[in-house]
């Protein structure tokens, strides 16, 4: 018996805010699949209040206000079924920020989840990644977002530990990460990848998935080191305006994917990487799988 939902979830980011809609299809016998219906990107640059001021705008409030009720529609339209919004290191960081979450709860009634980085990390951890890290490879999985980035590490199959810096795109260009931050994240990245023989990366975030698509890589295979280190080098020498008008990057994008490649560099070299996975997945993708792992616990029968 087939049997298809829609959910929605809403990653409220430093750099831009997503709603995804996916159909959730239930086949009896067969493996549960997740199909992206719809993907909706409002660039609302919540990180450059917050990690400059220390609280969002009432201009960019105003902002969420109408993309809050444009993604409510958009929900309703799509006759979605379960919802959720989680808020990163932005609003997790901003002195308003559960006021504002409060104040759009009441206005859109749609609730938002401040969420950790412990959090954010386990969440993007539960995405739907067995079929690339079963077996006996190790993984650092990297998801570099506006105001944090997280790693994760996976070893035969499992979990081993996870963890968030404040090191994001947003924070970079506007000069607001020390060197310490540097040198933390190297040395947790050699601490926890150093009794490994060979360690591959997974990379996650709008940066890093728009490098792939313009690899003309087939989905599946990797990024090299030598090709990210490429890439880099050529953004590094075209001007804001060049990486527009030239590379066909949009504004918002075109400033913040040098810091962002620089990230996925540096994780790699530490770690001894020499390849890079980006399957295009992100805590979007973790949060419809912890709402479809949430309707299974509810349904289980524990008389």
């Amino acid at each position: 018996m087939l049997s298809i939902e829609k959910y929605g979830a809403v990653d409220i980011g430093s750099n831009a805010i997503r709603l995804l809609i996916a159909s959730v299809i239930e086949n009896e016998g067969k493996e549960t699949l997740f199909k992206k219906t719809s993907l909706v990107r409002v660039p609302i640059r919540l990180g450059a209040d917050v990690f400059l001021e220390g609280k969002i705008s009432e201009v960019n409030y105003r902002r969420m206000l109408d993309t809050m009720n444009a993604f409510r529609l958009l929900m309703q339209a799509h006759n979605v079924t379960r919802f959720r919004a989680c808020a990163t290191s932005a609003m997790r960081e901003s002195r308003n920020g559960n006021d504002i979450a409060r104040q759009l709860e009441e206005k859109t009634g749609l609730a938002i989840n401040i969420i950790d980085g412990n959090d954010e990390a386990a969440i993007i951890a539960s995405t739907d990644l067995h079929s690339l890290i079963q077996g006996e490879k190790v993984f650092l999985y990297i998801d570099v977002g506006g105001g944090s980035t997280e790693f994760t590490i996976f070893a035969n199959g499992k979990t081993v530990t996870s963890r968030s810096f404040k090191m994001g795109t947003v924070r970079l260009i506007n000069n607001m990460v020390e060197d310490t931050m540097w040198q933390q994240m190297e040395s947790w990245i050699k601490e926890f990848t150093k009794g490994y023989r060979k360690v591959y990366c997974i990379g996650s975030g709008g940066n890093i998935n728009h490098i792939f698509k313009n690899s003309g890589k087939k989905l599946g295979k990797p990024l090299t080191y030598f090709y990210l280190a490429s890439y880099y080098e050529l953004i590094k020498n075209h001007s804001f305006e060049e990486r527009i008008t030239e590379m066909n990057m949009n504004p918002d994008r075109a400033d913040v994917i040098i810091p962002a490649t620089r990230i996925y560099l540096s994780a790699m070299k530490w770690s001894g990487a020499k390849n890079i996975y980006v399957p295009k997945i992100g805590l979007a993708d973790g949060i419809v799988k912890s709402l479809y792992n949430e309707k299974v616990a509810e349904s289980i029968d524990v008389r």
